[in-house]
């Protein structure tokens, strides 16, 4: 692996023998890997895993359902690349159905095990993220910045599509979604219309809309934000997770700026301002919002314990909030999947 300031990483292939591009940025979590792997936030970008063990539970089962089996959070993989110190040849788990190896070749992702991934990280802590490459066999390529395009477009939904039965209905605005969040509202017994990142969303009738995660600097999704300022204007109760926090934030004319390495884990501490109570979040981004310059109405509701940066906004009516973690947090923590129950009692 290169990355763009010529430092050099090696390892071995146990992936798809090709050569590809992106940002590379590292992830702190122990478990949840083929979450993670399947994770539409992760699009363009290489991702190190911190946790030097990887691939001893394998892959699990999936099938057309894509609800059905939690693992997974789409039905496409998210990341471009994979980087790890030790890769498991042998797997073992009750669910298991294929070896990591396997899957990442059946889903074209290049992959190289033996890599100082301790020397990595510490490396992008002090540098920040950056692009990269890996290089398999000599067969280069060139340096690529994936938050110059729209990300968003590429992931999201191509039309409507509705789960569930309920009496209130819930527009998902699909940004690059998650599974667990439609999981999550359909345990709350209402009915969830995703639709794609640009849907007009004032031509549909429903009683809340929630704006999902997604990959990519979110000033590049100007259609999604038009829709957002629309919606408010109709005074329909709104939630925005992740990327979605972060179009909600530029919506109403605030400002959102590129961290330096971002959170990509499941133990970032976070506290809520009004109740003072700490939570531990997954959070997986690298753009923030500027807490401290919104408009009149609106407030920071949460803050992240180990950098002051802005994890929450909320309007003074309450009909309106938005998080930077992830309350669906899938494998967790699950600390804050009440904010889905805050929700539907503001639709309600």
């Amino acid at each position: 692996m290169i990355l763009e300031d010529g430092s050099v990483f090696e390892g071995v292939s146990f992936g798809f023998p090709a050569s590809v591009a992106g940002e590379v940025i590292f992830n702190t979590g122990m478990v949840g890997y083929p979450e993670s792997f399947t994770d539409p936030s992760y699009t363009g970008q290489i991702l190190t895993l911190t946790y030097p063990h990887i691939g001893n539970y394998g892959m699990p089962q999936n099938n057309s359902d894509e609800l059905k089996y939690p693992h997974y959070e789409s039905q496409n993989a998210g990341i471009t690349a994979l980087v790890v110190a030790d890769y498991s040849r042998s797997y073992h788990h009750w669910n298991a159905a294929t070896s990591l190896a396997q899957w990442l070749y059946n889903n074209r992702i290049p992959a190289i095990s033996g890599v100082d991934t301790r020397s990595l990280t510490q490396h992008l802590r002090v540098h920040g993220s950056l692009p990269g490459k890996i290089v398999i066999e000599k067969n280069d390529t060139d340096f690529y910045d994936p938050n110059s395009e729209n990300l968003v477009a590429k992931v999201s939904s191509s039309a409507p599509q509705l789960y569930g039965k309920g009496e209130r209905r819930i527009v998902l605005v699909d940004c690059g979604c998650k599974f667990n969040i439609i999981r999550e509202l359909l345990q709350r017994e209402v009915e969830v219309l995703r639709v794609p990142w640009n849907y007009p969303l004032s031509d549909e009738k429903c009683a809340g809309i929630l704006v999902s995660n997604g990959p990519g600097d979110p000033k590049t999704v100007t259609e999604t934000v038009t829709q957002v300022q629309k919606a408010l204007e109709h005074d329909v109760p709104l939630f925005g997770i992740c990327l979605g926090h972060q179009l909600l934030s530029l919506a109403i004319g605030a400002d959102t700026h590129k961290m330096k390495f971002g959170h990509h884990s499941q133990n970032q501490p976070v506290t809520e301002l009004q109740s003072k109570r700490a939570f531990i979040t997954s959070q997986n981004h690298g753009f923030a919002v500027d807490g401290a310059r919104l408009p009149a109405g609106w407030h920071v509701s949460f803050k992240n314990l180990n950098d002051d940066s802005c994890e929450g906004l909320e309007h003074k009516s309450g009909r309106f909030f938005s998080v930077q973690f992830h309350p669906e947090a899938a494998p967790g923590p699950t600390d804050t999947s009440f904010l889905f129950d805050r929700f539907l009692q503001v639709v309600r």
